[in-house]
Formats: structure tokens, sequence, C-alpha cells
């Protein structure tokens, strides 16, 4: 998957057809912008796009791919790890956003379930599963409510904790701030990389409308990932990479900066200044995966502990990857 036009949104509140139409070459027909859209070759900030009443706000990012994304997941394509009274841990599939946006929030069902979010699939399979146990109607239990605690970039999967009370998300989110929890990912980057430590600050335009780090270390937040290469496959390498703190997009900015973007990744190319770094692996997802996921109880203060290998789908891709370089 290429993309074929990239464009930003300057005026608020247009609607994701009538920009198509404005920006792309020849101004297309109505028709020929829906079918975009229905075949799965439009993406908004990177997030694909199959709605047509989506309603586009000024610095918002299009992107028209020349083959389709791959079909949105939905909630048989979520694993619950772990459920008690105070948290929720499952598995995120690639694809899927984690949080509804703010403003799709109203909704109705029908175009939520377009595009399901993860706290959205999330309390109907515990709805399913609790009806399933109690012998009752899904629909006459109460859906649980969920609290973020930390976010997966949507084309990124793996393990994700959500608090089911307020007391525990606040518990929780504070084990994140003082780096008591654990969190490890798996990520594929062409080329090699020394074990190291990458400390940066971040901000949220490094120069080209991208997050990144800055020279300035008197503004910005901190930002530090530990790498550790688990294996070289020909010319790429699987890497260990261990979070010490959780900004937005971490592990694939600082990837990025070194030379080394994540495969797949269509955002983060590179560093500031240079040409974007070309993805040949051919990929069709993101090759980033949260594998380890480590917490205290927010209540009884037991340790929790979640591993989890790569997907399905990237451990056949990996396994192809290695008989191609035989």
């Amino acid at each position: 998957m290429q993309p074929i036009h990239t464009f930003t949104i300057i005026e608020d509140k247009q609607m994701v057809l009538a920009a198509m139409r404005e920006h792309l070459p020849d101004t297309p027909s109505w028709s020929a912008v829906k079918k975009m859209l229905r075949t799965r070759k439009v993406s908004i900030g990177g997030v694909l796009c199959v709605d047509e009443g989506r309603q586009l706000t000024s610095g918002e990012v299009l992107t028209i791919f020349d083959n389709p994304l791959p079909p949105p997941p939905t909630d048989k394509d979520v694993l619950v790890r772990y459920v008690d009274t105070e948290l929720i841990v499952v598995e995120k599939p690639s694809g899927m956003v984690t949080l509804r946006r703010k403003p799709d929030l109203n909704w109705p069902w029908t175009r939520k379930n377009l595009q399901p979010t993860l706290d959205e699939c999330v309390p109907r399979l515990i709805g399913q599963h609790a009806a399933e146990k109690k012998n009752a109607e899904r629909n006459s239990l109460k859906l649980p409510k969920l609290f973020s605690i930390h976010r997966i970039d949507r084309d990124s999967s793996g393990l994700l904790v959500f608090a089911r009370n307020k007391e525990s998300q606040t518990k929780i989110i504070h084990q994140f701030a003082q780096h008591d929890a654990v969190r490890k990912y798996f990520a594929l980057i062409p080329g090699t990389i020394e074990d190291q430590t990458v400390t940066s600050q971040f901000i949220r335009d490094r120069g080209d409308g991208l997050r990144g780090s800055t020279t300035d270390t008197t503004i910005g937040e901190r930002a530090t990932t530990h790498f550790r290469t688990l294996r070289t496959i020909g010319d790429y390498s699987e890497l260990e990479c261990r979070l010490e703190t959780g900004r937005t997009n971490q592990i694939r900015i600082h990837l990025a900066e070194l030379g080394h973007p994540i495969c797949g990744d269509i955002k983060y190319r590179g560093p500031l200044g240079k040409p974007p770094i070309v993805d040949h692996s051919k990929i069709r997802r993101m090759a980033l995966h949260a594998a380890d996921l480590r917490f205290q109880h927010p209540t009884t203060n037991q340790p929790m502990q979640f591993q989890t290998k790569w997907p399905a789908d990237m451990l056949r891709y990996l396994d192809r990857l290695a008989v191609s370089f035989e």
C-alpha cells in the first residue's frame, strides 16, 4: 500500500467527500470519491475512513492509497485476557482505535459500527460473556463502564488495561507515571541498531507538523525508550522496546529518528530534514506489538503480568521473511 495523494485540511467542518473533490487532481465525480471510501482507500490522520458523513477539522491529514487498506476489525478480533471488578486486560488487534474521538461519541450505533473502537467492543464482549453465564439476554444486562489508562496506536496491536472505576484508574495511572509498570513491545525495523537507551525531549511539532524530538531541553516532555535486538532476519531486525515513559508515538518516533523506521509505519519515515526512508517490507500493517504488560493490582497489590506473542498475521509474515533470506 503506497500513498498516492496526501493533503492537509485547512477549512473546519468540511465533509470528507467535498474535501476529496476539492483537493484531488481533475476534481473527481461524487461517485468516484464515494468509491474510494467504499473500497477502503482513504485514511484521515492514519486512520481508515469509510464514513461518508465524516466531518473534518483544520490540520487533519487525508491520504489516498493505491490499494485497499485492511478491513476494520470487529468484536471477534478482540481478545479479553483478564476481568475482575477493578480492571480488564485485553489484546487489541491492529487497525482498531483504542478510544472513540470525543466529536464522534454521539454518533448512532449504525455509524459507529462501521469502525468499532476498542472501548466499545470490550463492554459488549463482557456483557455477552455475563449473559451466557447467567443464561440471560445480553441486552438485559448493564454493560460495564471503562476508564482509560493508556492507549495503543491504531495500527499496532497487543496488551492494554482498562480500569472499571475511577479509583482504580487513578492508582494504575500513577504506576505508569512513576515508571513502576512495565510495558514492552516487539518491533520490526530495516537494518540493525545497537542495544541502547534513547532519551529526548518530545514536542508536538518538530518543524514539519509531526511530533518529534527537539534539541532544546528546556521545552517539551522527556521520552525514554530502551532497545534490545532479539534477532536479525536478513535485512531486518526484530527488537524488544521497553517504554520508560509513555509519550504519544514514542517508539515510532525514536526509531524513525535513528534512521530505522518501523516496517509498515506510514507516518514516521525518518529524521527531520531528510528524505523519507522508503519502506521495502511490503507489510500490510505496522510491525509494532505490545507484548508484555506488568503492574500491581490497584486493590490487592498483587503483581499482574501478561505476555503475548506476535499475532498470527505477523507470525506468518515473519516466517515468509525468514524463508526469503535463507
